[in-house]
């Protein structure tokens, strides 16, 4: 497959170590945005509905809901879990420096995948 413009310009960004830190952080927050989403409309709860519950703003569950938000309080997390029916499970990974491949003991829900064979160093 033919690389785009912008394939050529995110692989030259990655380079930088701080924007490629950004660009990690970015991805985790759009994945808990869109679990919590995803959830609530399982459920068939508007944000409306949803805020209702926890007794927050309609606009508390819209922030909670947005890619670009990242101020999520473990303690609001397991409210929203809770009332969703829910659990919130938090995995801290080792990276592999020279490979930047992360090491988990089992995959996540949401589909990121496990690498087949990871190096540590000692």
């Amino acid at each position: 497959m033919k690389k785009t413009n912008f394939d050529s310009y995110l692989e030259q960004q990655m380079q930088d170590p701080e924007f490629a830190a950004r660009f990690e952080r970015a991805g985790e927050a759009w994945d808990v945005a869109l679990q919590i989403a995803d959830l609530r409309r399982q459920a068939g709860l508007s944000q409306r509905d949803l805020a209702k519950l926890l007794k927050t703003s309609q606009q508390q569950i819209s922030r909670l809901e947005s890619p670009g938000y990242e101020g999520h309080s473990l303690s609001m997390l397991r409210r929203v879990a809770e009332a969703l029916h829910a659990r919130v499970r938090v995995v801290f990974e080792a990276v592999d420096e020279r490979t930047g491949l992360h090491a988990a003991e089992e995959s996540s829900s949401y589909g990121v995948q496990k690498p087949s064979k990871v190096s540590r160093k000692r």
